[in-house]
């Protein structure tokens, strides 16, 4: 029977396939197992030192006396440690030692992404290393909140997201986000589920992707990385204010006064984004620095009322 002559299996850089083959020597699968927990997630290589990104829910089963098993596309598996992470942020920095030719994963600024924009996304849903899928950046500043099971809320997570319909699974969790350049703009970290559960980590449901991704930009996990792996842990900015988590109504209620604000002001705006609630509050308030100027707007009394202020700094667990 007629067949195509045999040709260039090369592809263009602009391509699915031309990102994926550049991209996948940076890409490594973590198989984590603890006395209570295992799993597989996704990381990406940082520098030749063998810093590897991750999310902090992949690696929490092999954070304490557990272990980290490290594969790397070519095959090679070693073991992995880790270096330091961060419940808030939901990363984690693994590092890895004796190998060699390590391939840093190029960053991008996930600031100048768009909606619209094509993505393409690389992980190890349920297991299968390697795994390449594609789509657009859906929407940006998505306020985000995974974990929770605890009592005290101390594994929540707070993501100013990117969402795509990239499809992302169970295992995708720590891989690359990467533009159609190849550049890292995201590390995925959550999915929206039918059943309406968030995060794609161990314990959560299995079920497949409905085109509801999220990602953490690349802009803010470049920070935390830095910071884990120079400090071991990471700072957050913080408002300095207790939040009445009983407020039902739209914003968020402060129920402490501090820096310039009162007990019962209403928060309903971020540097002119809405607020609608307390987490969103905590998520917009996170995709800053500490040091950086916040304006807020609020109700007080019945009126409106604009104010400035200079986010404090707090060591994330």
């Amino acid at each position: 029977m007629p067949q195509a002559r045999e040709e260039d299996t090369g592809r263009a850089a602009g391509t699915v396939a031309g990102i994926a083959a550049r991209a996948l020597p940076s890409v490594v699968t973590l198989r984590v197992s603890g006395d209570d927990a295992s799993g597989t997630g996704t990381g990406i290589v940082l520098d030749g030192r063998g810093d590897i990104l991750t999310n902090n829910h992949v690696v929490r089963a092999g954070g304490g006396g557990g272990t980290i098993s490290v594969r790397f596309s070519g095959g090679q598996t070693v073991k992995g440690e880790v270096v330091g992470r961060d419940v808030g942020y939901d990363l984690a920095v693994v590092r890895v030692h004796g190998v060699r030719g390590l391939r840093a994963m190029p960053l991008g600024n996930s600031d100048t992404v768009r909606v619209g924009d094509p993505v393409v996304a690389i992980g190890a849903p349920f297991g299968l290393d390697n795994t390449v899928t594609a789509g657009i950046v859906s929407a940006k500043e998505r306020p985000v909140t995974t974990g929770g099971d605890a009592s005290d809320g101390s594994d929540v997570s707070y993501l100013d997201a990117l969402q795509t319909d990239a499809p992302i699974n169970p295992g995708n969790s720590g891989g690359p986000l990467l533009d159609a350049r190849g550049l890292l703009v995201g590390v995925n970290s959550a999915i929206r589920s039918a059943d309406e559960q968030d995060g794609e980590g161990e314990g959560s449901s299995q079920s497949g992707s409905v085109g509801l991704g999220f990602a953490i930009p690349i802009n803010q996990a470049k920070r935390v990385a830095e910071e884990l792996i120079n400090h071991g842990k990471a700072t957050h900015p913080v408002i300095g204010v207790t939040l009445d988590l009983n407020y039902a109504g739209d914003g968020a209620r402060v129920a402490t006064p501090k820096a310039g604000l009162k007990a019962g002001d209403v928060i309903t705006r971020v540097d002119g984004q809405p607020v609608h609630s307390g987490d969103e509050l905590v998520v917009r308030t996170r995709a800053h620095r500490p040091g950086d100027h916040l304006r807020l707007t609020l109700r007080r009394g019945g009126e409106d009322m604009t104010l400035s202020l200079v986010l404090g700094s707090a060591t994330g667990d």
